[in-house]
């Protein structure tokens, strides 16, 4: 089963997020993450968080619907989104999409690429989906389709990943350690619409940039 949480930060290019959703998907949305889903056309069926940030008209308007909500109170550990992923694995979820995880204020972005890290949902495909952006921690290998000039860059998380090998990339990795903190393995290109990338120790945050999106850059720049 394919779940979709929806999280409180920036969403971009909308077409393309709603492409990557199945239907009959679970629909999760964390607190404020509401406000993006119906944005975005898709109705929930929980909301789970502690509410402060669900307006009135929004809570009758997913009632009617018949949507659950599931409070916690503010004195909580977990962050509201980190309580919408444990809930999809509690329910048998065995793909995850993670919508408005980036953008808004920096540490909530920082912690929810944080928990792509859990080993709570180890094994099973987590991936922050933002437009044409798409990222996901790689422990042992990742395949990435895309199309040809395609960024996609390769960052070690929480320490050194060795034994780094890629395949169908501009600047290939061949047995290779990415050490924690240089920024190496940044920016490479896709050479076709296939590349792959995998590690023999350690996590590497796998993000990879669509083709609008490498527009944008390369005009930034």
């Amino acid at each position: 089963m394919q779940a979709i949480v929806v999280a409180n930060g920036e969403i971009h290019n909308t077409e393309r997020i709603l492409r990557g959703v199945t239907p009959g998907a679970l629909i999760v949305c964390a607190d404020g993450g509401t406000a993006n889903a119906l944005e975005l056309g898709l109705v929930p069926g929980v909301v789970i968080g502690d509410m402060d940030s669900v307006t009135v008209p929004q809570r009758r308007e997913l009632e009617a619907t018949g949507a659950q909500f599931i409070v916690h109170s503010a004195h909580k550990d977990e962050s509201d989104t980190e309580l919408a992923l444990r809930y999809c694995i509690e329910q048998g979820a065995d793909e995850i999409l993670l919508l408005g995880a980036l953008g808004g204020r920096l540490d909530h972005m920082l912690a929810n690429l944080l928990l792509l890290a859990d080993p709570t949902w180890q094994g099973i495909p987590l991936r922050i989906v933002d437009g044409d952006t798409r990222i996901e921690l790689c422990t042992a290998r990742c395949e990435i389709a895309g199309a040809t000039g395609d960024i996609v860059s390769l960052l070690p998380w929480g320490g050194d990943a060795l034994g780094v090998h890629t395949e169908g990339l501009e600047y290939p990795l061949v047995d290779e350690p990415l050490y924690f903190g240089p920024a190496r393995g940044l920016s490479n290109v896709m050479r076709g619409e296939r590349a792959a990338v995998t590690v023999r120790a350690g996590r590497l945050l796998v993000i990879h940039h669509g083709q609008r999106r490498r527009r944008e850059a390369v005009t930034q720049d």
